[in-house]
């Protein structure tokens, strides 16, 4: 009897080894996956999230500064460092990591853009 059961057994593991090895992951390995990333995507947005506040208050502070500028001096600054001369902010505000503060004195805009 153990001898017709020893070869029953190999064949089945050999049976159950010999599937196609190619399928995609399963949703239930891909969900555990998620599951283990989800610490790491979260800070990852919450970093990019901060970035983007922090740009967008800068931005209004600065164009605040240079419309009141305009109201006093009737042109835009020639510079961000006359805003800071007329007293209408105290520092130039730094850009977010990899990015950069270009000021357009023609038409008084400003913007950040990403560095290269």
């Amino acid at each position: 009897m153990k001898q017709l059961l020893l070869p029953a057994v190999l064949a089945g593991f050999i049976a159950a080894g010999c599937g196609d090895q190619s399928k995609p992951q399963s949703a239930a390995s891909t969900a555990v996956s998620n599951v283990v990333s989800a610490p790491v995507d979260y800070l990852g947005a919450v970093g990019a999230a901060k970035n983007l506040a922090e740009k967008t208050v800068d931005l209004a502070q600065l164009n605040q500064a240079i419309q009141m500028f305009v109201a006093q001096e009737s042109r835009y600054p020639k510079s961000l460092d006359e805003l800071i001369a007329s007293k209408l902010i105290t520092q130039v505000p730094k850009a977010p990591y990899g990015t950069k503060i270009v000021y357009d004195s023609a038409t008084g805009q400003v913007k950040v853009v990403k560095t290269q």
